[in-house]
């Protein structure tokens, strides 16, 4: 496929975007009472900011340290995962109340599944720009179990926890994806974007690239409905990315919303009057794919013009706006062609972050 000037650019600002949008809502990341975002923000999230040491709806301490889902006092001889064979010495900040998931992070810092982004990111340049699961899963157990961790975040969200827990167990490594509640959730589809450009970009056929991206999804995240609404995604992506310079991007997005989910967003967008209406009310704002992702679509749909108003307004209407942020950057840099670069900047990592991305664009071409 020969790749145009446009269409790399949009790339690379999808791919940038993904990673702002990560770090400007971590300081307020499963914050489900807007009123407590203001409490703590006054004016808002509207650039990047460190993790306050208070968070008034962490429950972290309820969560297993030794499992995915919620914490089982019914099995004490279960090994320990957390603090010992990921997240090592980051296990003291569980099992207390209202730690913030991303405890002491500062800002510009980037959360544990953003960091599992790039990992894929770097095994992908490693593998002449295509994707591999056999990398992939080496590279995220290496990094994962690292003595040092290789990020500052402290949470490791049911699947990761999961997925550790079986490979101990000793489940083979493609087979060590773990079902709980929230499987089906957002973070599941923050690393597809990079896999879908890469791959497009290769010629690799749309089909096919839908059937990796569900492989890859089944490692970490075994969900039939998750892995329905990946394709809607992949199909997003990949129309944006391609398409004609006049092509409406209102008619893209209520096209895949309504194919996907009987999701009418012109009318949605006409008959709300603030953002809150759908995410919050007529939507949860928590990971469960089935409200995550209708919710991002509609931000998309409001602010389609506009990457750091769209990124804004999702930070500020809490609950889980890290993923779906991640979701909502790619959209936005598909269809504007641009980054938020003066928050880029701004990123802990922006030039290994720049680096990662401008080699991934130049192994698929």
């Amino acid at each position: 496929m020969q790749n145009d000037v446009v269409v790399d650019s949009r790339a690379v600002a999808a791919l940038k975007n993904l990673f702002v949008a990560d770090a400007l809502a971590m300081p307020v990341h499963w914050f489900y009472r807007i009123s407590d975002i203001y409490k703590a923000f006054p004016d808002g999230v509207t650039e990047l900011k460190d993790a306050p040491d208070y968070h008034p709806s962490s429950i972290m301490s309820l969560h297993s340290t030794s499992q995915g889902g919620r914490r089982n006092a019914g099995k004490p001889s279960q090994q320990q995962i957390i603090g010992k064979v990921i997240l090592k010495g980051r296990d003291q900040y569980w099992g207390k109340p209202n730690i913030h998931y991303h405890h002491k992070m500062k800002a510009g810092e980037n959360t544990l599944n953003a960091h599992c982004a790039r990992l894929l990111i770097r095994s992908i340049i490693d593998n002449s720009g295509h994707y591999d699961c056999n990398a992939f899963l080496d590279s995220y157990i290496s990094f994962m179990t690292s003595d040092t961790p290789a990020h500052n975040d402290t949470y490791a969200e049911s699947y990761h926890r999961g997925f550790f827990n079986n490979l101990v167990n000793g489940k083979p490594k493609q087979q060590c994806g773990a079902i709980t509640h929230d499987t089906a959730s957002a973070g599941g589809l923050v690393s597809i974007a990079p896999i879908v450009i890469s791959e497009r970009l290769k010629a690799t056929p749309l089909i096919d690239v839908q059937n990796l991206c569900q492989r890859h999804l089944q490692l970490t995240h075994p969900d039939a409905k998750l892995a329905a609404i990946c394709t809607d995604y992949v199909n997003l992506i990949d129309q944006l990315l391609f398409r004609k310079q006049d092509s409406s991007i209102t008619d893209i997005l209520n096209n895949i919303s309504l194919s996907s989910i009987g999701l009418n967003l012109e009318k949605l967008n006409q008959s709300v009057k603030q953002d809150s209406d759908v995410v919050g009310k007529r939507y949860s704002s928590a990971c469960y794919i089935e409200h995550s992702w209708p919710a991002t679509l509609y931000l998309a749909y409001r602010y389609y013009d506009d990457p750091e108003k769209a990124l804004i307004a999702n930070t500020n209407l809490g609950g889980d706006n890290v993923h779906r942020g991640c979701l909502l950057g790619v959209i936005l840099g598909l269809i504007t062609a641009t980054s938020i670069d003066h928050l880029f900047a701004k990123l802990k990592d922006q030039q290994q972050i720049s680096a990662e991305i401008v080699h991934l664009i130049a192994a698929a071409n």
